[in-house]
C-alpha cells in the first residue's frame, strides 16, 4: 500500500512539473509561471515571480480579486472582508492592494508557489457569487447549519501533508467516543478542478491523520446540478462528497 501510495504522489508530482509553463515577461524582471490548475473560466491560473534582496515575490497580480469584481463579486462588505482575510492568513498570504503575493526563500519556494496557488483557488471558489445569484456565501450557509445542529467543531485548520504542504481545511469536528475525527471542506463551485484540489488535500493529508479519521466535501448544488465526475473523483480519494440539498443524510455522524 506504501509503494501504491508513493507511486500515486510521483505520478501527481511528475504532472505538476511537466503541465508548468515558465515565460520570461518582455522589459521586466518577472518570469510568468502558468499552472496546470483551472479557475471558474477554465484558463489556466498564471502567478509572477521575480527575485527581490536574495529572496522571491511570488503574486497573481490582482487576477483573482479583480476578476471577481468584474463579475459583480464586490468584497467591500465587513463579512466578506474578514472572510478573506481569514483564508489568506491559512495560507500565510498577504493582500497588497488587490495582490495575493507571499515571499519565499530558495529552500521553500516550492511550497510558498504552492501556498499561493491553494488561496487563490479558495478565494476564487469561496467569493464566486453576486447578489442575484448567490443570496449569501456557502461557506456561512453551512456555519449555520453546523451550528443550528449543536456540531461542535474548530473552523479554518491547516495540517502538513506527506509532501510537506500545508493544506487547509474548512472544519475539523473532533473525535467522540462514537465517531472518528472529521475533516469537513466546502466547494461552492463544484467542478473537476475544485474536487480534485480538494481530494488531492485530503489525499496527501489523510497518512498523517489518524488512521480512522473522515473527510467529507460539502458540494454546493444549490446554483447548478453537481457532475459524476466531481463526485467520482472525491469518492476515488476516499473523500465522502455531500451535496447540500441532501446534507440531512450525514447529520448523525457529524453530531455524535
Amino acid at each position: 500500500m506504501i509503494d501504491e501510495i508513493r507511486d500515486l504522489i510521483d505520478q501527481y508530482t511528475a504532472w505538476l512539473k511537466d503541465k508548468t509553463v515558465l515565460r520570461q515577461v518582455e522589459n521586466v524582471d518577472w518570469v510568468e509561471i502558468t499552472t496546470p490548475y483551472l479557475d471558474r473560466h477554465n484558463d489556466y491560473l498564471q502567478l509572477y515571480a521575480r527575485r527581490q534582496n536574495g529572496r522571491y515575490v511570488l503574486t497573481d497580480d490582482g487576477y483573482v480579486i479583480d476578476d471577481l469584481v468584474q463579475s459583480g463579486c464586490k468584497l467591500d462588505t465587513p463579512k466578506r472582508e474578514a472572510l478573506l482575510k481569514m483564508t489568506l492568513a491559512g495560507f500565510g498570504v498577504q493582500l497588497n492592494g488587490n495582490r495575493l503575493e507571499v515571499q519565499a526563500s530558495p529552500d521553500n519556494f516550492a511550497r510558498r508557489k504552492h501556498d499561493l496557488i491553494q488561496a487563490m483557488l479558495a478565494v476564487n471558489d469561496m467569493f464566486y457569487l453576486s447578489v442575484p445569484m448567490v443570496a449569501s456565501l456557502f461557506y456561512e450557509d453551512v456555519v449555520a447549519w453546523l451550528d443550528a445542529n449543536d456540531i461542535r467543531y474548530t473552523p479554518g485548520v491547516k495540517f502538513t501533508g506527506r509532501s510537506g504542504f500545508d493544506h487547509f481545511f474548512d472544519f475539523v469536528i473532533p473525535k467522540s467516543r462514537r465517531q472518528p475525527e472529521r475533516i469537513i471542506q466546502t466547494i461552492t463551485r463544484p467542478a473537476r478542478d475544485t474536487a480534485e484540489a480538494a481530494a488531492f488535500a485530503w489525499f496527501d493529508t489523510r497518512e498523517v491523520r489518524p488512521p480512522e479519521s473522515k473527510a467529507y466535501a460539502f458540494l454546493n448544488d444549490q446554483e447548478q446540478r453537481v457532475s459524476s465526475s466531481v463526485t467520482g473523483a472525491l469518492e476515488n480519494y476516499h473523500m465522502l462528497p455531500v451535496l447540500w440539498s441532501t446534507r440531512s443524510a450525514v447529520l448523525t455522524e457529524l453530531v455524535a
